[in-house]
């Protein structure tokens, strides 16, 4: 396929996907398009499966993927529109249970230690759903009194003792602060940009997949292009972010870049090429087909960077 063929096929998917090729590929402004996800397609799947408690599954955290986080972190993922008062209702449920003593959200249970990765991700729906400030920041506290001296972040390093950040964490605490400094908010702001700035240092001195010591690669789970990807960290999902949140190029993007360019299949198109396993809603998508969420954002990361991820001299 061509140019214009894929984006006539990315056309075709669902209306989530119509509406991020518009304001990402063509750079046009569809907000009829983003309206209707809440009415049809994923978006309406996702919302007929929220019980009349306001969660989704049985509770916050359980089971796993059908659980109100994960459906909560899809949905922002969609798009949906931020104003959606049934997303809104089920944010302040969950705000109101399950808060712990470190001003986080707690996975599971009472009297527990709290969990970066997802207070990562609570912080990056929240803000994208326009949570009031004040029920915000003890989150925030929470994050930034967990900053390692690498610069990352590591979900046990309230728990263990840790002497390395996880890009697992790093990069869901990255979403959540830059979504919360887009959406307006300013509560310890200048604190989290700094956060922000020495986390993204830490994944590009990993090259977003090497180890910084040997050069080897650190996980070959990195380089799967799964969507969703629920906690799990990848190289499709770090380049995505790096675009949304307008990071200039950096030339240690380029080993990822390159991988990502070598997935590319002969119709110039990418598969989902593993899924997570558990119980899901329903699936977005089949493994080892080709999949309209990796090709949009694969389109999207190269249109961001455009001539630059050729280029290794810079």
């Amino acid at each position: 396929m061509d140019n214009e063929q894929i984006i006539r096929w990315l056309l075709e998917g669902d209306v989530a996907i119509q509406y991020q090729v518009y304001r990402d590929l063509l750079s046009t402004d569809r907000e009829d398009l983003r309206n209707r996800i809440e009415l049809e397609g994923w978006g309406a799947a996702f919302l007929s499966k929220r019980n009349p408690n306001g969660h989704w599954g049985e509770a916050f955290y359980q089971p796993k993927w059908t659980s109100s986080h994960y459906t909560l972190i899809d949905l922002r993922n969609l798009f949906i529109s931020p104003n959606n008062q049934l997303i809104k209702e089920s944010i302040k449920i969950i705000l109101q249970n399950e808060k712990a003593d470190d001003g986080g959200l707690l996975p599971i249970g009472k009297n527990q230690l709290t969990d970066l990765c997802i207070n990562g991700m609570f912080l990056n729906y929240a803000s994208y759903f326009k949570t009031n400030e004040n029920d915000l920041k003890s989150v925030v506290d929470c994050i930034l009194a967990q900053i390692m001296p690498d610069g990352g972040f590591n979900c046990r390093s309230n728990r263990f003792r840790t002497v390395h950040s996880s890009l697992h964490t790093t990069l869901s605490v990255l979403e959540g602060i830059t979504e919360y400094e887009r959406n307006g908010y300013t509560y310890r702001l200048k604190e989290l940009i700094k956060a922000k700035k020495l986390a993204i240092e830490f994944i590009l001195m990993h090259q977003l997949f090497l180890s910084d010591r040997t050069g080897e690669i650190i996980n070959k789970d990195f380089l799967k292009l799964s969507y969703p990807r629920r906690w799990r960290y990848d190289i499709l999902s770090t380049l995505d972010y790096f675009q949304y949140s307008g990071s200039k190029w950096d030339k240690r993007m380029q080993p990822a870049i390159d991988v990502i360019l070598q997935k590319r299949k002969k119709d110039r198109t990418w598969n989902v090429q593993a899924k997570h396993p558990g119980q899901t809603h329903f699936d977005m998508e089949k493994a080892g087909k080709s999949s309209r969420w990796n090709t949009l954002r694969a389109l999207r990361v190269l249109k961001h960077f455009e001539n630059r991820v050729i280029s290794t001299d810079d």
